[in-house]
């Protein structure tokens, strides 16, 4: 006999976890299914303590910086405090009370094991089974995309997982992808000493943003140490028990005590059930409407909607799905002005169309840059200056429709292109805007300049 509860919850990442609480502080009865931790990738293997990591290395890269600018620095790396802060602090050793007690402490119940769709609003988890009189939401994340690299299926590689769980830094490091997540952990271990090699198949790193914010982040990367390989693909892996051996497209070879795996996250739908309500189980992606339903009495939020796999994505669409639910009012899921951020140092801050994406959907563009070294705050600044400020205009209807901000705190300079990119203001109001002064946020005065008419 199947137990009759009002929702199920399958995956407990952040969007899964909100969805699922705030629906049991509203006083129905949920199940969340969670087969490995509670809060999902984000606080234990992802955003979290990947910017722990990034602040601590940052740190060493300021201290660097001191000599010519504020007198004299030694600095001695070490990734002990950054390991035990990561243990300590974000990840309470991987252990997931603290998050499962939440849960249940607003009421629901959490029920550990891999989650299967048995059925039009049933669940099996297990031996169990639940029918849900209101609705399931599948929250099942993604997970480390492994490209078909032949001897890559029988080496010790790292996912982003083993590169946050390291206690120590390797001698060397081969980083195969050079999106977002390859190129801050290879920032980081280089400022901690590692010798870092990245491979990207794509002419540019960060092959989702503007060319010139990876032109700009490759230039910076270069002056730390690092080696790139960009516009070359890997060929095959092997490992000889002491080092990693790589072969790429151009006939040359890399050798690293390590080999980072960072191509992309992708969902994975096997074992998921999807047939047993009609859709189809071989799908990238679950397709939703505006409310975020698959179909009647389904729900899908985070990664697995294709719209971004980002913590705030999931936590927007969490939104729409527990008023869905509940019953409430609110707007239909709107992703114009999605935002981004590589946290690299210097940050890169995006949002909405790139150019290319803006002039593939045949709109009339217009775009306007600005150099942060050329602006008042930039020279300032000096030491660490890197970055730029690119806007996308549809020029048919005078406004922004993307916009990148690349430099110190640029994801903090982004917000306020955000705000432009959603609400639609007008070019010429932002124009005749006033501009702090000195901030990095007034190259977006400059930017629009160079926007032109």
């Amino acid at each position: 006999m199947a137990e009759q509860v009002d929702v199920v919850v399958i995956g407990m990442g952040p969007g899964g976890e909100h969805v699922a609480g705030g629906l049991a502080e509203a006083g129905l009865a949920v199940v969340g299914v969670e087969a490995e931790l509670v809060g999902g990738e984000c606080p234990y293997w992802a955003c979290v303590p990947s910017k722990m990591m990034i602040r601590a290395g940052n740190l060493l890269a300021e201290a660097r910086r001191i000599p010519g600018m504020a007198g004299s620095a030694r600095v001695d790396a070490d990734w002990a405090p950054v390991a035990a802060r990561i243990r300590d602090e974000a990840t309470d050793d991987w252990d997931d009370r603290v998050a499962a007690d939440r849960f249940t402490g607003k009421g629901g119940r959490l029920v550990r094991g891999r989650g299967r769709l048995a059925g039009p609003g049933k669940v099996a988890v297990g031996d169990e089974v639940f029918e849900a009189r209101r609705g399931i939401v599948i929250a099942t994340g993604s997970k480390p995309q492994i490209p078909p690299v032949p001897g890559l299926d029988a080496v010790p590689y790292w996912t982003n997982r083993d590169a946050i769980a390291a206690k120590e830094p390797p001698r060397s490091l081969l980083v195969l992808g050079g999106g977002a997540i390859g190129v801050e952990l290879s920032q980081v271990y280089a400022r901690f000493g590692t010798r870092v090699t990245v491979v990207e198949a794509m002419d540019d790193l960060i092959p989702a943003e503007e060319p010139e914010a990876g032109e700009l982040l490759a230039g910076v990367l270069r002056a730390e140490g690092l080696t790139l390989r960009t516009g070359t693909r890997a060929e095959r892996v092997r490992h000889d028990g002491d080092a990693f051996v790589l072969e790429l497209a151009d006939g040359s070879e890399l050798t690293g005590d390590q080999l980072l795996v960072a191509t992309g996250r992708r969902a994975d739908f096997s074992g998921l059930g999807l047939d047993t309500v009609g859709l189809d189980p071989s799908v990238r992606t679950l397709p939703t409407d505006g409310r975020m339903r698959v179909a009647p009495g389904l729900w899908a939020l985070g990664d697995v909607t294709g719209h971004g796999a980002f913590t705030h994505v999931a936590m927007y669409e969490a939104d729409i799905v527990l008023r869905e639910i509940l019953g409430r009012e609110g707007p239909d899921a709107d992703y114009r002005a999605l935002p981004r951020v590589t946290f690299t140092d210097p940050e890169v801050g995006a949002v909405g169309l790139t150019e290319k994406q803006a002039r593939d959907k045949g709109l009339r563009v217009r775009t306007g840059l600005s150099k942060v070294p050329d602006s008042a705050r930039g020279w300032i600044h000096k030491a660490g200056n890197e970055g730029l400020v690119k806007l996308v205009a549809d020029a048919e209807r005078g406004v922004l429709v993307g916009a990148t901000a690349v430099g110190p705190m640029g994801g903090e300079v982004m917000y306020g292109l955000a705000v432009a990119v959603q609400a639609e203001v007008p070019v010429t109001t932002l124009r005749h805007m006033i501009y702090a002064y000195p901030t990095f946020h007034r190259g977006v005065e400059d930017a629009l300049r160079d926007l032109g008419a």
